[in-house]
């Protein structure tokens, strides 16, 4: 029984930057397994794939994001007790696994938990969500300042922007990038559903997940990811895009979801509450310093 198994899904990647993201999961002493599932025309990505830690899958052909990690899952759900989806532009230090590992290992109602990410330069990648609406969608594909100065409350509390990813917080809608999953709970809701090629799927393995466990955004833990947002520069993802939220909201409802408002406004309510008790935690440390500072003063 491996600790952790992980999937890697490629697609003419650049074999530097997916030699890291191995590089970086295998820097562990957990026993760990790594699946690379390559759908690009030719295997060039098989040469950084030669650890007898690693099974390296070629297809030759693109099967898309979801039924490419559910070719790995169907292997390893039953051989390990984690499983981590993972991209080819993700990089980690040493210790995250482990710190991951300890934190699902203390409560097992955890059933999915994303890291905090960040950008190669240090900023924040704003990755957990709401369930989306289709006015949350358009509102993020459009990007026009007026619309985002008139909304920006309901962009702010869609990201939960005002948290500032600072503590710990259960969110329905964590990113595909790097999804720390329990094996156990995978083979409870299921896989990827391989009617999303690409886009949205992420979105809908987490909600399956957020109904019966617990889905955590874990600060504790860092990872740092490329954030390429091809759809957002290439036409041809941009419909990918489209068509996959099209599917989410055929499955799931476009306007009249009552299960999604309910979690959304469970979601805003907890994360609020949590910022309140920081920000009182941090006046309360402040005024004491102050006083004690004070009192230090009057001494002399």
């Amino acid at each position: 029984m491996f600790d952790i198994t992980a999937s890697v899904v490629t697609y003419r990647n650049d074999i530097k930057i997916v030699q890291k993201t191995i590089d970086s999961f295998l820097n562990t002493d957990l026993n760990v397994m790594l699946y690379v599932v390559d759908n690009s025309p030719s295997d060039e990505i098989s040469r950084a794939c030669k650890s007898d830690k690693i099974k390296y899958v070629f297809n030759g052909k693109n099967l898309g994001f979801g039924a490419g990690h559910n070719m790995a899952m169907r292997q390893t759900v039953k051989k390990s007790k984690y499983h981590l989806i993972l991209n080819p532009d993700i990089f980690f230090e040493r210790g995250t696994l482990e710190g991951l590992y300890d934190f699902m290992e203390r409560d097992d109602t955890i059933g999915l938990v994303m890291p905090k990410i960040l950008c190669f330069d240090g900023k924040i990648q704003h990755l957990c969500r709401l369930l989306p609406t289709p006015f949350s969608l358009i509102l993020r594909r459009l990007n026009i300042d007026l619309l985002n100065d008139l909304f920006k409350t309901a962009k702010d509390n869609h990201m939960l922007g005002f948290t500032n990813y600072a503590r710990i917080m259960e969110v329905p809608c964590l990113s595909g990038c790097f999804m720390f999953t329990r094996s156990s709970a995978l083979t409870k809701v299921g896989f990827f559903d391989e009617r999303f090629f690409m886009y949205m799927e992420d979105f809908d393995l987490s909600r399956r997940m957020y109904k019966h466990f617990q889905t955590l955004f874990y600060p504790g833990a860092v990872a740092y990811h490329g954030h390429a947002r091809g759809s957002y520069e290439k036409f041809s993802l941009f419909m990918r895009h489209i068509l996959s939220s099209i599917k989410y909201f055929n499955k799931w409802g476009w306007f009249f979801d009552k299960e999604r408002v309910r979690i959304n406004l469970e979601t805003i309510d907890k994360a609020k509450i949590s910022y309140m008790k920081r920000v009182q935690f941090r006046q309360t440390k402040i005024t004491s310093e102050s006083v004690l500072s004070l009192r230090e003063k009057l001494k002399y």
